[in-house]
């Protein structure tokens, strides 16, 4: 088990190397972002369903598309959905919403968290913070910051905010027009 979470370890801090760098291939294409959530909160289902949790899903915009590359979108995706599962409150709901705002597309993750947020938003941004004062859950404290480089990489812009205990992950691209 150990060698399996160092060996987890090594990959997230190469990868979280080359986002921060730049040095990862962005193949961006014209990309529905609804679709690419609701597609991540139903690979989670079952993680989400085992942890109490239920997600609503709103989404403002019936057609969400900016240019991106998928496969890093979806990681970015695939790290916050993570992260909610690891740190939320059972039996409360996680919030995903895609509104428009000033010519850009907002993804917004909301969340209530089960231990209290110990440190503040931009903390948990920097490379092996973790939101759990026990640190009893599996994780590098890197997820956050990969997903806010990634995000960055591909042009857009990625935002914590904590509120008692809501937690708060925004991210925003330009919203492509038709």
């Amino acid at each position: 088990r150990q060698s399996a979470r160092l060996k987890k370890l090594t990959e997230d801090l190469v990868e979280a190397s080359k986002a921060s760098t730049g040095n990862i291939a962005v193949h961006a294409e014209r990309t529905n972002v609804n679709v690419l959530i609701a597609q991540a909160a139903g690979e989670y289902e079952e993680r989400l369903r085992e942890h109490a949790l239920k997600p609503v899903l709103e989404f403002k915009l019936p057609e969400a598309y900016i240019w991106a590359d998928g496969r890093l979108l979806w990681r970015v995706l695939d790290n916050l959905l993570n992260n909610i599962c690891k740190y939320s409150l059972e039996h409360t709901r996680v919030y995903v919403q895609t509104q428009a705002q000033d010519g850009c597309l907002t993804v917004t993750f909301k969340n209530i968290s089960r231990e209290p947020l110990n440190v503040s938003a931009s903390e948990l941004m920097e490379r092996f913070v973790r939101g759990d004062a026990s640190r009893n859950t599996e994780g590098s404290g890197l997820g956050l910051s990969i997903a806010r480089s990634l995000t960055e990489l591909m042009g857009g812009s990625f935002e914590l905010a904590i509120d008692g205990d809501l937690f708060k992950a925004q991210i925003s691209f330009p919203l492509m027009n038709d």
